[in-house]
């Protein structure tokens, strides 16, 4: 049975790429580490679902060649020494974790060379795949290291409510006037128990993921609500560049909660885009056509949509991919029989949709963040990477190298003892449960959520304007104040803790895209 309260060295929060990376570079180096899914295992993140690729290197390819593709597709707004720090150091972590670590079975060529592809953005083939299961395979390989690790911790099921920091948590005094503000750890919902935990860390990692959930269409698992960016916020952590949400231009269009991913790596192979009328259009829009970045793509498809009056637009691998797409793609090809399209014959109806968040949590490229002792890798964090368009690929390879710094830098800081001493332990106290009974109503929160992604979807959308983003802005203002006071009026459980983490994430992604006036990347504004 898990105690209601409980100290461990390093606590991370979130289990994908770059969470299991962290843990198992911690664990190696002999700490103590607690490692928190909010799901019933430790793949319901997104880590799973990415199905391109992570890139790499090749004969042809350079760090200067890899950088400027970023800056290029991050309308160069990246933060320098951090895209430097990946295109250097980058491949070295791949082979360190994805080769020699976990032996990721990546794809090679008939003569055992390693196969690497190419995407939408990139100047050259540097993305190393697992067919179209590249996210599943990394996560397999790492999580089987996680499993049997005597030093991680697991627990599943563990929804994280807030972080803890001395100047808001702590009941001495002497720790809430100093004028560092430290994390300490996380209150955390136990859906085993029903009740929220105290967990107590020397250093906290938050690997929390992206905020896809937070708009009507995405590409992104149910746990992706912008959950870690609410509690740093909270918390007094700085964010930053909240407002670039990169929508993928071709997800399945189908009926589902969750839009199904068609990878950048079909277009990369060759696929074409057509529109209702059998044209390719995107010959209108940029020369580079299907392979231009993500934000051209995607704003190309809605133009051709709205003047069309149609649904979607064609993706057309058939007739212009050199492969047998049941074997490079077998995943894809799988979920499009599913829904009554043969993809080796027939072009894949596709429609834009929220997929990547390129802001977050800042970090430096150590991943500590502005609140001493937390730190922060993978989408929840912004390393400034990305800037306002992530390229493709690059997000796997951000999340493991951010993991790997993370663990470093803790492993460094350690002085072999607790970083708390036992009278700042003691200051922290548990959560205080409400007297009240009542548990939430499911129509209230269904309600709610409906709220939010549709306020989202249309004001806070692919193509924003000040009138749709002032709207939004007082629509979820409005929500955010009934939701204070909603939560508190009910036993904390985790429906009313993810839709308070969502609501508060959507409203400050929403104040962001009002501030900047500027139309850059993913942030387009047509006014």
């Amino acid at each position: 049975m898990t105690p209601t309260r409980m100290k461990t060295e390093v606590l991370v929060i979130g289990s994908g790429i770059a969470g299991c990376t962290a843990a198992i570079c911690l664990a190696d180096k002999g700490h103590e580490v607690t490692l928190l899914s909010s799901g019933a295992s430790l793949d319901n993140g997104n880590t799973a679902l990415a199905q391109g690729g992570i890139v790499y290197s090749s004969n042809e390819d350079s760090p200067e060649k890899l950088a400027k593709d970023i800056a290029t597709a991050g309308w160069e707004y990246n933060y320098e020494p951090a895209v430097r720090h990946l295109c250097e150091d980058g491949p070295r972590a791949v082979e360190k974790i994805l080769f020699e670590r976990a032996q990721v079975p990546f794809d090679r060529t008939d003569k055992g060379d390693l196969y690497l592809t190419k995407e939408g953005g990139h100047a050259v083939h540097r993305i190393l795949t697992c067919a179209d299961y590249t996210g599943r395979a990394i996560q397999d390989s790492l999580v089987k290291e996680v499993l049997i690790h005597p030093n991680i911790r697991i627990l599943c099921n563990r929804t994280a409510i807030d972080l803890l920091a001395t100047r808001h948590h702590s009941t001495k005094l002497e720790f809430r006037y100093q004028l560092n503000n430290q994390c300490v750890g996380a209150y955390v919902f136990n859906a085993e128990t029903n009740e929220p935990n105290t967990i107590l860390a020397d250093y906290t990692v938050l690997c929390t993921g992206g905020l896809g959930q937070i708009f009507l269409h995405t590409t992104n698992t149910s746990a992706s609500i912008g959950s870690g960016m609410a509690m740093a916020h909270r918390a007094g952590a700085t964010v930053m560049n909240l407002e670039y949400i990169q929508f993928h231009p071709t997800s399945l269009f189908h009926r589902a909660d969750r839009k199904f991913l068609i990878s950048e790596a079909v277009r990369g192979e060759g696929a074409r885009l057509f529109n209702a009328k059998g044209e390719r259009f995107m010959a209108r829009y940029d020369e580079r056509m299907e392979l231009a970045p993500r934000d051209i793509v995607t704003r190309a498809i809605v133009d051709e949509l709205l003047k069309t009056g149609e649904d979607c637009v064609f993706l057309d691998a058939a007739n212009y991919v050199n492969q047998d797409l049941r074997k490079r793609f077998p995943t894809i090809h799988q979920k499009c029989k599913e829904v009554g399209v043969d993809m080796s014959k027939n072009p894949i109806p596709v429609v834009p949709a929220a997929h990547y968040s390129c802001g977050g949590v800042l970090v430096d490229n150590r991943g500590r963040s502005t609140l001493d002792g937390l730190y922060a890798a993978g989408e929840i964090a912004c390393t400034g990477l990305h800037g306002a368009n992530r390229l493709a690929s690059t997000s796997l390879l951000e999340g493991l190298l951010w993991g790997m710094n993370a663990a470093e830098d803790i492993h460094e800081r350690y002085e072999g003892s607790s970083q708390l001493c036992q009278r700042l332990q003691d200051s922290i106290a548990d959560w205080i449960t409400s007297g009240r009974t009542e548990m939430e109503d499911p129509a209230l929160i269904n309600q709610d959520w409906a709220t939010i992604r549709h306020t989202m979807w249309n004001y806070m959308g692919i193509m924003r304007t000040t009138p749709r983003l002032e709207r939004a802005f007082e629509d979820l203002r409005n929500l955010n104040k009934r939701l204070h006071s909603f939560y508190k009026s009910i036993r904390v459980c985790k429906e009313s803790v993810d839709l308070f983490h969502g609501c508060q994430t959507a409203y400050i992604v929403t104040t962001a895209a009002l501030r900047n006036k500027t139309s850059r990347g993913c942030h387009f504004r047509k006014d």
